[in-house]
């Protein structure tokens, strides 16, 4: 019997999570999952999952788990075959993912795989890793962990996968990389995994949602189904966001189809009334994906020549908020607040 997979999980969340199940059912791979806040209950009595493709699993755990970041070469360990990155993707709060995973990346070996949002996430990697397949992983998954180890996997997996393109290397042995992976993570039967070339394209696409109704319900603190019910919000707010990002994915070469706007605001019913990710950390008070979510989009279409300046606004108010999130933990100074009087 050939050897599994080895693959290493950064962000065992709710999309994460799902991601572990179908890798270790598909018995190709052999997962280790590293656990930050969940790590003693996980530890102690496993994940508790309800999944809409597994049913549900109490008690589950990956092969391994571990509480921090190996380092594959002071420990002697095998390499790891993948990295699987499934945390925020935030390269404005520090560590990067690049500073994260540099201890488990083997030169010319690991392929690392980002089941992230947004654009140009991989650039930083491609400096970093020049000797490394680094693929790209769209989901489209409805997946979340309420409390810690408590998985709720409410919409089905859904992983579009390609390679972005690493000059440095093969074209043909960067696809290889990315179809192989899409064999094992589908391997269990439970999942639509499917190799996709044109990674610029659907991340893109994905970002017509994203771009538009992640930061402006996080702004407005409504869900996809009040926002859209909301007076005015869709011909005022929601219809020019999302046709400032089709107009730059044009100028970028990927031309979206003219009524990808209208797709995406009647994707999901809105008496579901779902809180988009970026609603849900803005709640919690997390930071969130401003950077490449907002910005690059923003710096991409500005670079065309692309007006977009419904964007801009959404951006320079995700920007203050992500300026609260460092304020309130100590990441930046203020001056001391004056008593009246006190001049």
């Amino acid at each position: 019997m050939a050897e599994k997979a080895s693959v290493l999980l950064i962000g065992s969340g709710g999309v994460g999570t799902i991601a572990a199940v179908n890798l270790e059912r598909g018995g190709l791979a052999s997962v280790t999952a590293v656990l930050r806040s969940n790590y003693n209950i996980v530890k102690e009595s496993g994940f508790d999952i309800q999944s809409c493709d597994h049913g549900h699993l109490e008690g589950w755990r990956p092969s391994k788990i571990i509480n921090r970041i190996p380092d594959v070469a002071k420990e002697n360990l095998r390499p790891f075959d993948y990295i699987i990155c499934t945390t925020k993707n935030l390269p404005d709060i520090p560590p990067t993912v690049t500073d994260l995973i540099r201890p488990a990346v083997t030169p010319g070996h690991t392929a690392v795989v980002l089941i992230q949002n947004g654009l140009n996430i991989e650039k930083p990697l491609l400096a970093a890793f020049p000797q490394n397949v680094i693929l790209s992983g769209v989901s489209l998954i409805g997946s979340k962990e309420p409390t810690p180890a408590k998985i709720l996997h409410e919409f089905e997996d859904q992983l579009l996968v390609g390679a972005f393109n690493n000059p440095q290397l093969d074209s043909e042995h960067q696809q290889s990389v990315a179809r192989k992976f899409v064999e094992i993570y589908s391997a269990g039967g439970k999942t639509k995994c499917e190799y996709q070339a044109k990674v610029g394209w659907y991340r893109w696409r994905k970002l017509v949602y994203n771009a538009c109704l992640n930061p402006i319900c996080a702004i407005t603190g409504l869900d996809t189904g009040r926002i859209r019910l909301a007076d005015g919000a869709i011909a005022g707010l929601l219809y020019p966001a999302m046709e400032e990002i089709r107009a730059a994915a044009k100028a970028a070469g990927h031309v979206l189809p003219d009524d990808i706007a209208h797709q995406m605001l009647t994707i999901e019913p809105v008496e579901l009334y779902l809180s988009p990710s970026m609603l849900v950390d803005s709640r919690k008070g997390n930071f969130i994906e401003v950077e490449t979510i907002l910005g690059e989009p923003l710096r991409e279409g500005r670079a065309l020549g692309v007006p977009m300046p419904t964007l801009s606004v959404l951006y320079e108010l995700g920007r203050a908020i992500q300026w609260g999130r460092k304020e309130s933990r100590g990441m930046v100074s203020i001056p001391p607040k004056q008593v009246p009087g006190d001049v």
